[in-house]
C-alpha cells in the first residue's frame, strides 16, 4: 500500500513512526484534510453512495459511547432506530420507492438511502434559544452541547427546525451529535466519516466540499441524473428563512420530505422582533382603550 500510490500522500511522511502511535493531524490521511482552529467544518453527505450499511451508525454509538437503542422492531424496513435522539445522533433513513420496482432495468436500485446528523446550522437555532450557554460554537465552527451547564429547560428541542435536539430521559439534558468535537481536536476525523466504506459521508473544511459537492452534482447530470441538486447550502434548498447554510449538507435526488428534511426550514429568533413589536403594539392599544374608557365615564 505504501509503494502503491493508494495512500495518502501524508502517510509517506510517517514511514518511521510507529504504526501503533497516533500519527499527527492523522485527519490529512484519512479525509486529506488538516485540522486547524478557526475554520469552518462540516460534512457533505452523498445519499447517492449510500448503501445503507449503518457503519457511521455503529461507528458514532461506539466512539461517544451511546447506548443502543432497547425497543420493538419497528417493521419500517430495515430501519430499527427510526430517528435521531439523545442516544442516535446519525441515523440511516431507508425508503423504498414502489413505483417503476418491476419495470426497471437490471442491476438497479429503487432505494433512496441517507445517513442523517445535526445539522450544525449557521446560525444555529438551537444555540439562540439556549438560555444557559451550554449550547456553544466551538473553534471549528461546529455546535456542541455542554451537560454540565444544560439545566434541562429543553427550548432548544422545538428551536431545531430538523428535530435534532431531545432531552435524555435518564439525565434531563439536550443531546446531539458534536461533529466528534473530541476527535477535531486532536486532528482525528470524525468516526462516522472515517468509517463509511463508500465515501457518502465526507468531512473537510466547508468551502472544500461545496465545490467538490457542485462538481459531483454536475458529474451526476451528465451521467443522467438531473434530479440530483444540494440541500443547505448557501442560497439552496434547506436554507433561507434565517438559515443562512447547514455545515452537514447532503446531496438530494428526490423531494426532502422523503428523506424527513424540512422543504422550507425556518429560525425562530428571525420571528422574536416582530412577534415583540406586535406585542408592545398590543399593550399601546389596551392602554390607549383604557385610557378612553376612563375619560368617557368622567
Amino acid at each position: 500500500m505504501m509503494d502503491g500510490g493508494l495512500a495518502h500522500r501524508r502517510v509517506l511522511e510517517h514511514t518511521d513512526l510507529d504504526p501503533q502511535k497516533p500519527i499527527p493531524q492523522e485527519a490529512e490521511v484519512t479525509a486529506g484534510c488538516v485540522i486547524e482552529p478557526g475554520r469552518s467544518y462540516g460534512f457533505f453527505t452523498d445519499t447517492t453512495l449510500c448503501i445503507g450499511c449503518k457503519a457511521c451508525e455503529v461507528a458514532c454509538k461506539e466512539w461517544n459511547n451511546l447506548p443502543s437503542e432497547k425497543g420493538p422492531m419497528t417493521g419500517h424496513s430495515y430501519d430499527n432506530t427510526g430517528e435521531l435522539g439523545a442516544h442516535t445522533w446519525r441515523h440511516v433513513t431507508f425508503l423504498e420507492k414502489l413505483e417503476g420496482a418491476t419495470t426497471m432495468p437490471p442491476y438497479q436500485s429503487n432505494w433512496l438511502m441517507m445517513s442523517d446528523v445535526c445539522k450544525h446550522c449557521s446560525p444555529a437555532p438551537c444555540l439562540e434559544a439556549c438560555p444557559t450557554g451550554a449550547l456553544f460554537r466551538t473553534e471549528f465552527d461546529t455546535v456542541v452541547v455542554q451537560q454540565d451547564i444544560c439545566n434541562g429547560c429543553g427550548y432548544c428541542v422545538p428551536a431545531c427546525p430538523f428535530g435534532v435536539v431531545e432531552l435524555a430521559k435518564e439525565d434531563g439534558k439536550a443531546h446531539k451529535c458534536t461533529l466528534c468535537y473530541d476527535r477535531l481536536k486532536g486532528g482525528l476525523e470524525p468516526a462516522c466519516a472515517k468509517s463509511c466504506p463508500t465515501d457518502s459521508i465526507q468531512f473537510g473544511e466547508l468551502s472544500d466540499l461545496i465545490a467538490r459537492a457542485e462538481l459531483r452534482v454536475d458529474q451526476l447530470h451528465e451521467q443522467g441524473q438531473p434530479k440530483a441538486y444540494l440541500y443547505g447550502t448557501p442560497d439552496g434548498p434547506g436554507t433561507g428563512a434565517g438559515l443562512h447554510h447547514l455545515n452537514a449538507f447532503f446531496l438530494l435526488t428526490a423531494q426532502p420530505e422523503l428523506y424527513n428534511l424540512p422543504p422550507r426550514p425556518t429560525r425562530p429568533a428571525r420571528n422574536a422582533r416582530p412577534s415583540f413589536l406586535a406585542g408592545l403594539a398590543t399593550m399601546a392599544g389596551l392602554a390607549i382603550a383604557a385610557a378612553l374608557v376612563g375619560v368617557g365615564r368622567r
